[in-house]
């Protein structure tokens, strides 16, 4: 079995190799659609990698994990916190690495490292091993995650910007799916080692994506003879408003994104932390149906990018995000209360259709408020705001919790920040205003 797996391996490779070694020499202008859409493509794959695979595979493998290491819960913790730490230092490096090296390059090297790390902690039977080893996985995934959002600037003007991003987002969303079927399955062909095959199939997969993302990235339409995908007047006009050479680190705006963003990531990671959770010892429920409700939320987030990133291009970015934190309010409130059947089941579907949207229209609204060449910078400062409440979220959230007895308390906490967020977004300005 091993060795026919092995062959399937190898003629997939080569099959891979074949065909792009065929489209590197295929001429760009013979294509039937502009080649941004393949940027949009590698963008989503390597977001399966880069986040999907690289971070909320975890959550499936901390289980088994947890049992064949003896983790207690504290551990299980650190090793989560330690990704996410991992992925707050890229955040704030990567925009100057990208500048310097190309986003591109970034990306590939990014990815390598993510594959090369979890196919390490397959290897490892210390806790410090891998809470080592998946700080740097978490380091990769913020390398990888903030030029891959930044390149939809470089080939997409303003009226498209938020359609592409939303595409590359729903990444996430099927890697949710995949590792909710995957896991399980290998878990049950290889028993107590399941966990470790796990992490090195995952990690080949990663590796194999940082090649074709290698093969298929371009840094700037410009070099290979095309423009932006867009009106010709939008992109006139954003070349004149960014020519005028004024820091945006010195424009406030970037600190009201942040301040947004900021709030996304408190709030949506209590959610995404707490909800299973509480649906078992809250509601009663056992771990297959509400291990059920969360494959759901992984299927509908697949929606939440391209319809509201489109939604961001036609209405402007303040009314996408206005509508996305709102879907958000009333599923936190809906959870909060406690009302079932229905209710439950809506609360899940509003959080689902809204999931990955607003990491799509603030990518779209970096290269807005800060132009192509600045997005990647603009966006990873924004991202790093994000990622400190993404860390603080589910602590507040869990000592919540811990003090009133239920996770409904967290809940309400999370529906009154997410009304914060629709006032801030009230009062954000338009780009060149």
């Amino acid at each position: 079995m091993y060795q026919a797996g092995e062959i399937r391996v190898k003629v997939r490779s080569i099959c891979v190799y074949v065909i792009f070694l065929y489209m590197s020499f295929l001429k760009i202008e013979r294509l039937p659609f502009h080649y941004g859409w393949v940027i949009v493509f590698t963008g989503t794959i390597s977001m399966i990698a880069c986040l999907g695979l690289g971070r909320f595979a975890l959550g499936m493998l901390l289980p088994s994990m947890a049992v064949s290491l003896n983790l207690t819960y504290s551990e299980m913790g650190f090793i989560s916190t330690g990704n996410f730490l991992g992925y707050l230092v890229s955040v704030l490096l990567s925009g100057m690495i990208a500048s310097r090296i190309g986003p591109s390059r970034l990306i590939f090297v990014a990815l390598l490292i993510i594959g090369c790390s979890m196919i390490m902690v397959s290897r490892t039977d210390d806790f410090r091993h891998v809470l080592l080893l998946y700080t740097v996985t978490g380091i990769g995934s913020g390398a990888s995650n903030v030029p891959l959002m930044g390149l939809v600037s470089q080939w997409f003007t303003s009226r498209r910007r938020g359609r592409a991003a939303g595409f590359i987002v729903i990444g996430s969303g099927f890697a949710i799916i995949f590792s909710g079927k995957f896991i399980p399955f290998i878990n049950n062909l290889y028993g107590t080692n399941g966990w470790r095959i796990s992490w090195l199939l995952l990690g080949c997969i990663v590796i194999v994506i940082a090649f074709i993302a290698f093969l298929l990235l371009r840094d700037r339409p410009e070099n290979i003879g095309l423009k932006p995908m867009g009106d010709e007047k939008t992109l006139i006009d954003e070349s004149r408003y960014f020519s005028s050479g004024r820091s945006i680190y010195k424009d406030s705006i970037i600190y009201h994104l942040g301040a947004i963003y900021f709030l996304f990531g408190y709030t949506y990671v209590i959610y995404t932390t707490f909800v299973v959770t509480s649906l078992v010892r809250d509601r009663g429920f056992s771990e297959a149906v509400a291990g059920n409700f969360w494959a759901w939320v992984g299927f509908l987030s697949l929606f939440s990018g391209p319809v509201f990133g489109s939604l961001s291009d036609r209405l402007g970015r303040k009314s996408g995000l206005i509508t996305v934190f709102s879907f958000m309010l009333s599923s936190y409130l809906l959870f909060a209360s406690g009302m079932p059947g229905f209710f439950l089941y809506l609360s899940i579907f509003l959080f689902g259709v809204v999931a990955w949207s607003i990491p799509s229209i603030m990518a779209a609204a970096a290269g807005d408020y800060a132009g192509p060449q600045r997005a990647v910078a603009v966006f990873g400062f924004i991202t790093f705001i994000f990622g400190l409440g993404q860390i603080t979220g589910p602590a507040v959230a869990g000592l919540l919790a811990e003090s009133t007895g239920s996770f409904s308390s967290s809940f309400y906490m999370a529906a009154i920040f997410a009304g914060v967020a629709i006032l801030l977004t009230a009062f954000l300005r338009r780009p060149g205003h």
